[in-house]
């Protein structure tokens, strides 16, 4: 069965990018495919080497419209498929667009590049809702796109699921493109110990400090039991990414030291995760 990993989303955040590293990694990229052409890649992809994934960036313009039926027809000739959606917030899209010069795809229909943004995102929601990874570009400049891009399929062997763990500081924001969040601000926080406040939840003294307490026990149990049930259940459902996140006030000590131990939690039943410790250098 061909495997599909298409990169879609709003116009501006960054989906040719995407493709160019994609490229770097070796895999077979065919960037801006028109709508209509997406159910014919099935056949095209007999001819390709069956160990060189292929990824499909598909733009947006007039035909906008049909690309969540062509990706639903694609599906059906039994390809799998996954989505990447690329987002940005409106104001930075905005900036981009009047940095590069470039007319954006709908911007006849609404007037201006803001009106434009928006229609995009109304007509993009059912495929952004069915996104199995979906990526905030606001903040990333084009090595940090192409550094996420490394992490995320630098490795990709085309249909397992792959688990990202990443700690973030609430006070910095929540991450916009996570599946799952656990708040960790209920555990007694390392940074009211002098001794421990310079430290991060990568130090041993402050992960056993987190750890000592009866309710980050109780708290990694449940996490844990969570998660073998989902796994599987995700697996089943075809979905490739799963992010889960874990939120403390700053972002340097119970939420690393939560990532910390929930990986070598995966890592015994034979998963491999990839971390993010966000704001732990903040």
């Amino acid at each position: 069965m061909s495997e599909f990993l298409v990169i879609t989303g709003v116009s501006g955040a960054g989906r040719t990018q995407f493709g160019d590293s994609l490229e770097d990694l070796g895999w077979f990229v065919i960037d801006n495919i028109p709508v209509e052409l997406i159910p014919k890649v099935a056949e095209l992809a007999r001819f390709q080497d069956p160990g060189t994934p292929v990824a499909l960036v598909v733009g947006t313009g007039s035909d906008i419209e049909g690309i969540g039926p062509a990706l639903d027809e694609l599906r059906r000739s039994g390809a799998g498929v996954r989505i990447v959606f690329l987002d940005a917030s409106t104001p930075t899209l905005v900036r981009r667009y009047g940095e590069s010069k470039r007319r954006h795809p709908l911007a006849a229909q609404a007037g201006t590049v803001a009106g434009a943004i928006d229609l995009e995102r109304d007509v993009l929601a059912e495929v952004r809702e069915a996104a199995d990874i979906v990526l905030d570009t606001s903040d990333l400049n084009v090595h940090d796109l192409r550094a996420r891009v490394n992490e995320l399929f630098a490795d990709d062997g085309g249909s397992r699921m792959q688990v990202t763990l990443q700690s973030f500081g609430y006070k910095h924001g929540v991450p916009a493109d996570v599946d799952t969040v656990f708040d960790c601000r209920f555990l007694p926080n390392p940074y009211w110990v002098d001794e421990l406040r310079p430290l991060t939840g990568l130090d041993p003294e402050v992960q056993d400090y987190v750890r000592s307490f009866e309710l980050t026990g109780e708290f990694l149990h449940r996490v844990e039991d969570l998660l073998e049930l989902l796994l599987p259940a995700y697996v089943a459902e075809g979905k490739a990414l799963l992010t889960v996140a874990f939120g403390c006030t700053g972002g340097r000590h119970r939420s690393v030291t939560i990532v910390e131990t929930v990986a070598d939690w995966l890592r015994a039943q034979g998963i491999e995760p990839r971390i993010r410790h966000r704001d732990v250098a903040k």
